[in-house]
C-alpha cells in the first residue's frame, strides 16, 4: 500500500520495481534449541508478471547472493538441500497466495543465522529479497536484569522463552525464591510481528543480605523431556550509586588541563584521583577536581576516579591522550654496500597523534606513507642507482622532524658505449670510458705488439680523468711502425677496465670520421672529372692538328690504360685529419686535451683543430701505365 502511495505522489514518473518485490519476515525470532522454530514469511512480486509454470521458492543461508552458493534450506524444486537442514525443513505457506512460511525442526546452534527468501516465476523473473529474518537458537532463556540492584529498592526480574514452535508451548518456573521476602509472580505473553513470547516476571525488595545469592528461570515444554535453566547471583549496590567523571581528554603538550569527577552516594565517598598505582589527590564531598600544568607525554594515560563511602566503591576511568609533533627520528647509519646486496631501512619516532612516516631518496618519493611510529623500507637487490641520500620524513598535525644518512654502492666497472677508437690526422685516438665504485683503473691492451699501455708506460701518449665514479682514458697510436700498408691500424686495441669488485677488457670498434670519408668521396668524384677533362682535350687538340696540316696522321688512343687512382696518396697520409668528438667525453676532458697537448705538439686544442679543418685540402691524382707516348 504505501509503495502504491508513493507512487501516486511522484505522479506515477517514477516505477520503482522495488516496491513490487517485497518480503515480510520478522527480523529477529529467537527458539530453544532442539526444539522447532516457524519463520512468517509474505511476499510480493510486480503485478504485471505471470508465473511461468508456477512459482517456486527458495530460502537460503547466510546471504542472498546464489553466486556465492549460500547454504540451501529448502527447495521447492527439488529435494536438494545443505547437509545440516535434510529432513528438518517444510514449507508451511501456500506460494501461490505468496504465503511463504518455513518451518525448522530439530535446530541446533549451528542455524543461528539470517534467512533469505528467493521468489522463482520462471524464466528470468527471479528475485532473492534483501530483507532478512534473523534466527537466535537458545540453549538457556534470557533473564532481564537491571543493570543496577539497589538496596531496599523494588526489583522486577524477568525471564523469557520463546513460543514459536507450533506443537510446543513452554512453561516457566522461579527456583531459590524461598529466602526472597514477599516474592510476586507474573506472567505474560507477547505476541509481536507472528513471533511470541512468554514471560514470566519476579517483583521483590532486596535487603543487603541478599547479595551473592543465586536465583533461577527454568522452561520446559509439557510431553517433552526438554528442560532449560539460567541461574543468576545478586549484586546488590548500596552504595554508591555513580560516579562520573570527563569523557575521553586530550591536551597539548606543555599546556594545562583540568579532570573533574562527580560521585553520587549517601553518604559522601572518599573521591580520589589514580593515576596507575599512585593517588594523586583526595576529598571527603561530593566531587573533585584534578589540575594537571605544564603536561609532559609521560602523563598521557589511564586517569581512574574512586568513590568508596565504606558501604560500597566504585570507579570511573578516562584516557588523557597528550599531543606532541614527532620527534627526530632515529635511523640507520651511513653505510657503503655491494651492489646485490638486500637492505632493511628502519625509522622509529615518537608522535601522538601518530606520525606519518616517508621515505625520500635525494629528494623524491620512494616509500609508502605509512602512519605508525615505526617504518620500515626494504631494499632487494640493491642496485647502483640506488646510492644517495635517504631521508624519513615524520609529520603530523603538529609538526615534522627528519633524519637521514648515507648509502653508497660499490660494483663492479661497466663500460660505456662512448669508448671508440677514431682515425685522426696522426693516426688513431682510442677513448675508454667506464663507470664503477671504486672508480675504474683503465689501461690499453695491444695483443699485437704485447704491449699494456697505462700511466707508467710513457713512449705513449696517455691520459686519464675522473669525474666521480666515472673514469675516462685516451691514448694516440702514431701512424709510424703502427698502421698497415693497407692503411688501417696494424694492431687490436683492448680496453681493460677494473676494480676490486672485477675486470673486464673488450675490443673498441673503429669507426671512421664522416668528414674523412666525405673528402675521398669529394676526391673520386674530383679525379673522374679529371679525367674526362683530359680526355677530351687531347681529342679535341688532335683533330686541331689534322685539319691544319692537312694530313691525316694516326690518332692518339688511349686504349683501356690501366689507372691507379686514390682520394689521398699514402704519402700524404699526414694531410689527413679528424676531429675529435669531445662533446661525448664532456666538458671537464676537453680541457684536459688541451691543457696537454702543449708538450709533443701531437694534440692540438680544440678550437685550433676546428680552424685547421676549414683549410684542408683533397688531392686525387692520375697515373697513366704503359700509355703511348
Amino acid at each position: 500500500m504505501w509503495c502504491l502511495e508513493l507512487l501516486l505522489t511522484l505522479l506515477l514518473i517514477i516505477n520503482d520495481a522495488s516496491c513490487q518485490w517485497n518480503v515480510w519476515v520478522p527480523r529477529d525470532i529467537s527458539a530453544m534449541t532442539n526444539s522447532c522454530v516457524v519463520i512468517p514469511c509474505t511476499f510480493m512480486y510486480p503485478s504485471g508478471i505471470r508465473p511461468y509454470r508456477g512459482i517456486h521458492g527458495i530460502w537460503y543461508f547466510g546471504q542472498p547472493y546464489p553466486q556465492l552458493f549460500p547454504p540451501v534450506v529448502f527447495k521447492t524444486r527439488t529435494d536438494i538441500v545443505h547437509e545440516s537442514y535434510k529432513g528438518r525443513t517444510k514449507l508451511l505457506g501456500d506460494l501461490h497466495q505468496r504465503n511463504c512460511t518455513l518451518l525448522i525442526n530439530n535446530i541446533g546452534p549451528e542455524h543461528s543465522g539470517r534467512y533469505y527468501f528467493r521468489a522463482d516465476l520462471g524464466g528470468a523473473n527471479m528475485y532473492t529479497y534483501p530483507d532478512f529474518s534473523e534466527l537466535r537458537v537458545l540453549d538457556q532463556p534470557n533473564i532481564d536484569v537491571p543493570e543496577e540492584i539497589v538496596s531496599d529498592e523494588s526489583l522486577e526480574l524477568t525471564c523469557y522463552a520463546p513460543d514459536n514452535c507450533p506443537d510446543m508451548t513452554p512453561e516457566i518456573q522461579w527456583m531459590y525464591t524461598d529466602y526472597l521476602p514477599d516474592p510476586e509472580f507474573s506472567t505474560d505473553y507477547q505476541e509481536d510481528s507472528n513471533t511470541a513470547v512468554l514471560s514470566s516476571t519476579l517483583t521483590f525488595t532486596p535487603r543487603p543480605m541478599h547479595n551473592g545469592q543465586l536465583l533461577g528461570c527454568r522452561v520446559s515444554y509439557p510431553n517433552t523431556t526438554l528442560v532449560y535453566e539460567r541461574l543468576i547471583s545478586l549484586d546488590i549496590k548500596y552504595a554508591p550509586r555513580s560516579v562520573w567523571v570527563n569523557v575521553s581528554s586530550e591536551v597539548m603538550e606543555g599546556r594545562s588541563v583540568v579532570l573533574h569527577c562527580e560521585v553520587e552516594s549517601n553518604p559522601h565517598s572518599r573521591i580520589s584521583w589514580m593515576f596507575g598505582d599512585q593517588e594523586l589527590i583526595w576529598d571527603e564531598a561530593s566531587n573533585i577536581s584534578l589540575s594537571l600544568d605544564d603536561v609532559m607525554p609521560a602523563q598521557e594515560g589511564l586517569y581512574t576516579c574512586v568513590g568508596n563511602n565504606g558501604f560500597g566503591m566504585m570507579n570511573t576511568s578516562l584516557y588523557l591522550a597528550v599531543k606532541y609533533p614527532p620527534r627526530e627520528p632515529v635511523v640507520n647509519n651511513s653505510m657503503t654496500v655491494v651492489e646485490g646486496t638486500s637492505l632493511a631501512l628502519h625509522c622509529s619516532t615518537q608522535g601522538s597523534p601518530a606520525p606519518t612516516l616517508t621515505w625520500l631518496k635525494d629528494g623524491e618519493l620512494i616509500g609508502t606513507i605509512t602512519a605508525d611510529e615505526l617504518s620500515v623500507l626494504q631494499i632487494i637487490d640493491i642496485t647502483p642507482q640506488g646510492d644517495g641520500q635517504y631521508r624519513c620524513l615524520a609529520e603530523n598535525e603538529h609538526g615534522r622532524a627528519s633524519s637521514s644518512f648515507n648509502i653508497t654502492v660499490e660494483y663492479a666497472p661497466v663500460l660505456l658505449e662512448e669508448s671508440k677508437c677514431t682515425v685522426i690526422r696522426e693516426g688513431v685516438q682510442c677513448v675508454c670510458m667506464a663507470t664503477g665504485n671504486p672508480e675504474p683503473t683503465i689501461e690499453f691492451y695491444l695483443p699485437d705488439l704485447n704491449i699494456t699501455i697505462n700511466e707508467s708506460d710513457r713512449r705513449y701518449n696517455f691520459y686519464t680523468h675522473i669525474d666521480g665514479y666515472t673514469s675516462t682514458g685516451m691514448i694516440k697510436l702514431r701512424e709510424k711502425g703502427e698502421r698497415a700498408d693497407s692503411g688501417g691500424p696494424a694492431v687490436n686495441v683492448h680496453c681493460s677496465i677494473f676494480n676490486m669488485y672485477g675486470r673486464e677488457s673488450v675490443l673498441l670498434e673503429l669507426q671512421q670520421e664522416k668528414k674523412y670519408m666525405m673528402a675521398v668521396i669529394v676526391g673520386t668524384i674530383g679525379g673522374v672529372a679529371v679525367i674526362a677533362f683530359i680526355i677530351a682535350a687531347v681529342r679535341y687538340v688532335g683533330q686541331n692538328n689534322k685539319k691544319e696540316n692537312g694530313n691525316p696522321r694516326q690518332e692518339v688512343v688511349l686504349e683501356n690504360p690501366a689507372l691507379s687512382y686514390s682520394a689521398v696518396k699514402k704519402d700524404k697520409q699526414n694531410l689527413r685529419k679528424k676531429v675529435l668528438k669531445t662533446e661525448l667525453l664532456g666538458s671537464k676532458f676537453n680541457s684536459i686535451l688541451e691543457e696537454t697537448t702543449g708538450e709533443d705538439g701531437d694534440y692540438q686544442p680544440v678550437g685550433s683543430m676546428a680552424g685547421l679543418e676549414k683549410q684542408e685540402m683533397n688531392y686525387a691524382v692520375l697515373e697513366f701505365i704503359r700509355a703511348r707516348p
